[in-house]
């Protein structure tokens, strides 16, 4: 069986390398850099909670039995290749600076056996650099990370050496289709022809063409600005709270992040920088003294009801991966197990209908949520 993937992301080389396992002919055609895209410039974090408190029990779902993977799945690409990727399970320490904040935290803690709440003071000699006169907070202690760019850097080298071919700096610009089946993705240099195709291209999912309206995934790309500090002893948890997370990371803290619309613009900006430092500074004081020593952006593949979009399209032989927005790190296990099993014609191991690219029909751009700006 020949495989075409088209994206050298987490997704696009993890489902590949599975599919090489598995004994499949695969080659990934990459537009830019492979894993340079939104799994560089994520924050590599881990949550089996998922990315916020009202999340849908389906992606809840997909993202507890996606963190059980995790340990194993790290541990296998750290075998293959001989170098480390980071995985460390941190626990994440969400910080309440009100009453109503804390409140919600109470709620959290009520329907979920795994988190604990914290007083100020306890919270505080957890991480002595938070500020003292925080109302609270909840500790997650399942919460994990992984080193997001060394991760990428062995994904690919894992996947090379099981022989599979990846074509960087090759943009796929369209699809050959036939009868509602499609037989080809052509790019500047050629035709690659194969059995099964997969779609894992990020925020430019939907940027390709040659696909009915019914069967191109409703992508978006929503943008994210981080930062990282430098300047003292790094606190031992994850933190989040002020609309922020604060990562500790190989001698830096790295803070994210912001979330807005603006299309394929990658830019950096002033007000990004300021809102992100202001909210650290905020949560522990003593930051306002350390130097930022990298601004970076990237682009997350959104959707318009915020799910992954996973499996099947209308066209024959053409599978999706993306869609992914936050938790591209997080869902990668699961995202090639259930992708690889697909595209061999055996049965996803897990129930995908929710994620299903088949779900928006041609009306898939109307009514698109839009996310906060920073």
């Amino acid at each position: 069986m020949k495989v075409v993937i088209v994206g050298a992301g987490i997704a696009g080389l993890s489902i590949g390398w599975r599919l090489l396992q598995a004994g499949a002919d695969v080659v990934v055609l990459e537009r830019a850099q492979p894993a340079r895209g939104a799994t560089w410039a994520a924050a590599g974090m881990i949550s089996a909670a998922g990315d916020d408190e009202d999340v849908n029990p389906a992606k809840a779902a997909l993202a507890r039995r996606s963190a059980t993977r995790w340990p194993n799945f790290a541990r296998e690409i750290e075998e293959q290749c001989g170098r480390a990727v980071g995985f460390r399970k941190d626990g994440n320490l969400i910080i309440a600076t009100n009453q109503q904040e804390q409140s919600r935290l109470e709620t959290r803690a009520a329907i979920a056996t795994d988190l604990s709440l914290l007083s100020a003071a306890e919270a505080c000699a957890l991480e002595p650099l938070l500020r003292a006169d925080i109302a609270g907070a909840l500790w997650d202690p399942s919460e994990a990370q992984v080193d997001n760019r060394a991760l990428g850097a062995a994904l690919l080298e894992i996947y090379l050496r099981a022989g599979g071919a990846l074509q960087a700096n090759e943009t796929v610009v369209r699809f050959e289709t036939d009868g509602g089946r499609i037989f080809g993705a052509r790019t500047p240099f050629g035709l690659y022809e194969g059995d099964a195709y997969v779609l894992a291209a990020g925020a430019w999912t939907s940027r390709i063409e040659g696909l009915p309206a019914e069967a191109l995934p409703p992508v978006v790309p929503v943008k994210g600005e981080m930062i990282a500090l430098h300047g003292g002893a790094l606190p031992t948890h994850i933190i989040s709270g002020e609309d922020v997370y604060i990562v500790p990371r190989a001698g830096r803290l790295l803070v994210g992040a912001t979330l807005c619309r603006e299309g394929f613009d990658t830019s950096l900006t002033d007000a990004a920088r300021t809102w992100l430092c202001a909210r650290a500074v905020s949560l522990m004081p003593s930051l306002a003294d350390w130097d930022i020593v990298e601004h970076w952006a990237g682009l997350r593949p959104g959707s318009p009801d915020n799910l992954p979009i996973l499996g099947r399209t209308m066209l024959e032989g053409l599978f999706v991966a993306s869609g992914q927005f936050r938790n591209g790190i997080l869902f990668a296990p699961v995202v090639a197990e259930v992708v690889s099993a697909l595209v061999q014609e055996k049965s996803a191991p897990i129930d995908i209908a929710a994620f299903d690219p088949r779900r928006f029909g041609d009306a898939a751009l109307v009514g698109t949520k839009e996310v906060p700006t920073a």
